[in-house]
């Protein structure tokens, strides 16, 4: 048996038999369908047929959907924890259940309804595009969401259930606080003045990927864990990637950025300064001939000169001169 042959073998006899039947589950090709339709939606086709329109605003949509988010996060983080997390998973090891065991059937049937929120997400994107929010749409908004329900639809064929699912609950408790961030921003500029707490939202996500990329790989270091140690490395480098590319963001976008506003500041209060100070000379040359300044010689297109005239001082000025 070659080698493509093996891998091919591995994922079909591999394969968790309690998901295969499952809505969207059973093949990767309506994935594949569904991420390369959203590739071109909005990469290409989007942005150009919103070229010549205005940009929507659907703010009730936003406030719906959003609100929607924040429920199905709500309830993940809880079947998560009642599926085996909150009780019986083992932090350092734990295995995958492949049991029908109520419990494992709770966790797995988590997964599945993770991997539809994946799908559901792909829309944060189409909204962008809708909204011609084009400089929302960075090269790290498209990797993470189309990476995720990858991850997502191979969490549910093989591994329903188990140490991984770890990464789902972390995952949709940050989704919780994100989702009512934009549920509140899409209410309007009375609601987003008081949002002082986007920055914190992308540590959250820093420090998410960190937990997961601490909690997969130990699993490296334990010879006698039962989960598939292939897989907890593929997390521990999506995982380190995502801080990598977060924290890049992170730094360009709320750090150097403040740099760059505080230099702009100082040209600025220096112009302030010097303008301020030739108004305070004119005063000066202005209210008192003593106090004109022997260099200064106005002419008919100086600011003041209609103003000295009116106050008696061109014939002494010209005499002067």
């Amino acid at each position: 048996m070659g080698y493509l042959d093996r891998i091919i073998h591995f994922f079909v006899v591999n394969q968790d038999p309690r998901t295969t039947d499952w809505f969207l589950s059973g093949s990767v090709g309506p994935l594949f369908t569904i991420l390369v339709t959203y590739l071109y939606f909005c990469i290409y086709a989007g942005p150009r047929f919103m070229k010549d329109r205005k940009p929507l605003q659907l703010k009730n949509t936003l406030i719906i959907y959003n609100a929607i988010q924040v429920v199905l996060s709500v309830w993940l983080v809880w079947e998560g924890l009642e599926g085996g997390w909150r009780k019986t998973y083992n932090f350092r090891c734990q295995p995958v259940d492949y049991s029908r065991d109520p419990t494992a059937m709770r966790m797995a049937r988590a997964v599945w309804g993770y991997y539809m929120c994946k799908l559901v997400e792909l829309l944060d994107t189409v909204f962008f595009v809708l909204r011609k929010k084009q400089n929302q749409i960075s090269f790290l908004h498209i990797y993470h969401h189309t990476l995720m329900p990858i991850c997502a639809f191979i969490g549910l064929k093989y591994f329903a259930g188990g140490h991984g699912t770890l990464l789902g609950i972390i995952n949709s408790f940050i989704h919780v606080i994100m989702y009512i961030y934009y549920m509140l921003a899409a209410m309007g500029p009375q609601v987003q003045k008081h949002l002082w707490w986007k920055k914190y939202l992308t540590t959250l996500q820093i420090i998410q990927f960190l937990i997961v990329f601490c909690h997969t790989i130990q699993v490296q270091f334990q010879p006698n864990c039962n989960f598939p140690k292939g897989i907890a490395a593929l997390l521990s480098f999506n995982a380190g990637l995502f801080t990598y590319m977060f924290s890049s963001f992170y730094v360009k976008n709320y750090i150097k950025r403040r740099s760059k506003d505080a230099l702009d500041v100082k040209p600025a209060r220096r112009q302030e300064e010097l303008n301020h100070n030739d108004v305070s000379k004119c005063s000066l040359e202005v209210n008192g001939m003593a106090k004109l300044q022997e260099d200064f010689y106005p002419t008919p297109a100086s600011p003041i000169y209609e103003t000295l005239k009116r106050n008696g001082h061109i014939p002494d000025m010209k005499k002067k001169a």
